[in-house]
Formats: C-alpha cells, structure tokens, sequence
C-alpha cells in the first residue's frame, strides 16, 4: 500500500497552494502599507533604492511570513476543507472506506512542510535579517533605543564579582565595586568612585579607588587617584539594544543566555525568544488539526461561520500566547511554562475536535 495516494496530493496542494497564496497576498499588503507609511523617510533622506529593497524589504518578507505563519496556516485549512465539505468530497472520501484518521494524513503531513518552514525561517534567517534591517533603520531612519543599568551585579569571571551603581551611555559606570573570592572567602576589594572605557586602548580607568587585599593575618589597604586594567568585560555587558535577541540565530541566543546566567544578568526575554522558536511552529500541528476537525462538517452558515469560527480561536491562541508572554516578563511564570501553556491548551482542544469529528 502506497503512504501517499492521489488524494493526498490533492489536499496538500490544496492546502499549501491556500496557505502560500494568502501568504504571498497578506505580504503584498503590508508592504504596501509600509512603503505608505515610510516613503517620505525614503524620499526626503534620499536613501538609495537598492538598500530600500535589498536591506529592508527584502529581510522584511520572512519576518512577516513567519509572524503570520500561524493565522494562515489556519485560515488555509478551513478554506479549502470547508469548500470540500460543501462540494461533498469529504463525504465521498469518508464513504469510501478511508477512516478519518487517514484521511488526516495529507494534512499532518503539510503541517509538517509548514513547520519545518516556519522553524528554519525563525531560528536561522530571520534573526540576520532582523539584523540588516535595524542596522538599515539605524542607519537611515532613527537611532536605535539603547537600555542601560542601574544597581548592577556581575560575575565577570568565576570568583570575581563587580557592582555598579549605575552605568550610562558614555560608558561610565558610578560606584564601583570589585570583589575577588576563593572559596567562597573575600580575598581582595576594590571600590572607586567610578570607571570608564577607554575605547583607544581597550582598557578600563578606575578612577579615585580603594584597594583592600586581605591576608592570613593581616589586611593592606592601598588607593589611588587613576588605575588602567583589562577586565573580562565590556561596555556592551551593561547596555542592552532593543530587540537585541531578535538578531542572534538560535545556537548563538543560547550560548549567549549562558553566558549572561554565569554574569548574573536577567536573561528572562531571551529566554522567552528561545521558547516562542521552539514551539512557535508547533502550532502548524495544533491549528491544522482543529481546523480540519472543524470545516470537514457541514453546518449551517457554511464557510463564512468556518471562517468565524476559525478566525477567533486564531486570535484566541495568538491573543493567549501573549498574556502568557507578559507573566513570564514579569517573573509571575516560568518562561517555559508561559510559551507552552497555550501550544497543550490548544493541542487538548485540537484532541476534542478531532474526537468530534472522527465520529
């Protein structure tokens, strides 16, 4: 027996043929939109037409695709099912012996394809786009947000701990404070008034410091007014780009959380980015099933309830995945728990659905 009939061609063509058309078409749109929207930033700046469209709109297609991947990939299913089910072809295909399960294969199957579409685009060639594109806007448009610090902790190396008061966009951070321990002993501290990084030397000036070295038996204590030094860390350490781990590809973004979980950072978005990655295309799985589940029958109100029907859990999902989003910023809920909480609530009502429908 064959895994993949004439039937399954049909309905993944079906089904990816929808998806990609109304892809294409939502993409069409908001890049009309946004030319709208920025063409006098475009004109009056004289920015070159080649960056325009290789350096913006061009990386800003596959962000947009990915970020409606979900809402199509929904809309696609109950289109095309539902205009099977009017045109009896569910019925016909049901009636010939092929259980619902099977018939469900074609359309895991293209869940898949979009999937593996959707992970490769959000992990690996939409964060260098995002790159091109900010450093476009920054270049052209508006200067990129800069966050800064204040009351700052690192561990910069094992054993050996900084403090800050404050650290400014000069960077130049107030109140410092340089602790070395081992074993769990305070062996040496430096407090200053403050420090700043010489960009030209590579270096680090403490200014109008204390140095307290402790002994076995006694302690020395030395100041001075100036001290270059090299440290194990730089200025980018205690300022954060805006959306800065939207532009790391995903085996950078988690090399990157380790090293800032060993410097005591909060590290709470990024780690949220690394999840919506992983489970984002999980949801080509969860809303293709719901919407088969949901358009393979016929019910009065046809395809437009399909429509409604399928429209408002699409937000629904995407409306909760924010909610959850916002509680894990906030430290209420587990990263982990706040991105997968609406893939398992929304894969039991897709467990439901399937049942329904498989009777």
């Amino acid at each position: 027996m064959k895994f993949y009939k004439t039937i399954d061609f049909y309905i993944t063509r079906k089904f990816l043929g929808t998806f990609f058309y109304a892809i294409g078409l939502i993409l069409s749109i908001a890049i009309v939109f946004d030319i709208s929207e920025n063409l006098d930033e475009f004109i009056s700046k004289d920015i070159p037409l080649s960056d325009i469209i290789f350096d913006y709109y061009l990386n800003f297609i596959p962000y947009f695709a990915n970020l409606f991947s979900p809402l199509f990939t929904f809309i696609a299913v109950i289109y095309f099912t539902s205009k099977m089910a009017y045109n009896t072809e569910i019925i016909a295909i049901l009636s010939s012996g092929v259980s619902y399960a099977r018939l469900m294969r074609p359309y895991l199957v293209s869940a898949l394809i979009i999937a593996v579409f959707s992970f490769v685009l959000g992990n690996y060639i939409i964060p260098p786009a995002n790159s091109t594109m900010i450093n476009f806007r920054e270049k052209y448009i508006r200067t990129r947000q800069i966050n800064t610090e204040r009351n700052i902790h690192r561990q910069i190396e094992p054993g050996l701990y900084i403090y800050m008061q404050s650290f400014n966009s000069n960077n130049v951070g107030y109140h410092f404070t340089l602790e070395h321990f081992e074993e769990a002993q305070l062996k040496e501290k430096l407090t200053a008034q403050n420090i700043r990084w010489d960009e030209e030397s590579g270096k680090w000036i403490i200014n109008s410091y204390w140095k307290r070295i402790i002994h076995d038996d006694y302690e020395e204590l030395t100041n001075g007014y100036r001290m270059d030094t090299t440290l194990n860390m730089s200025p980018k350490d205690f300022t954060q780009l805006r959306n800065e781990m939207e532009t790391f590809i995903t085996p950078n973004l988690i090399k990157e959380i380790d090293l800032m979980k060993m410097r005591g950072v909060n590290y709470v978005e990024w780690v949220i980015e690394k999840h919506k990655r992983l489970a984002g295309p999980f949801s080509a799985f969860i809303l293709t099933l719901i919407g088969a589940g949901l358009a393979s029958r016929k019910i009065k109100g046809g395809l437009g309830l399909h429509l409604g029907l399928g429209l408002l859990l699409s937000f629904s999902y995407i409306l909760f995945m924010q909610i959850s989003t916002v509680f894990a910023v906030s430290g209420n809920t587990p990263p982990f728990v706040a991105v997968w909480i609406p893939n398992l609530v929304f894969a039991l009502i897709a467990l439901f659905v399937y049942r329904w429908a498989a009777r």
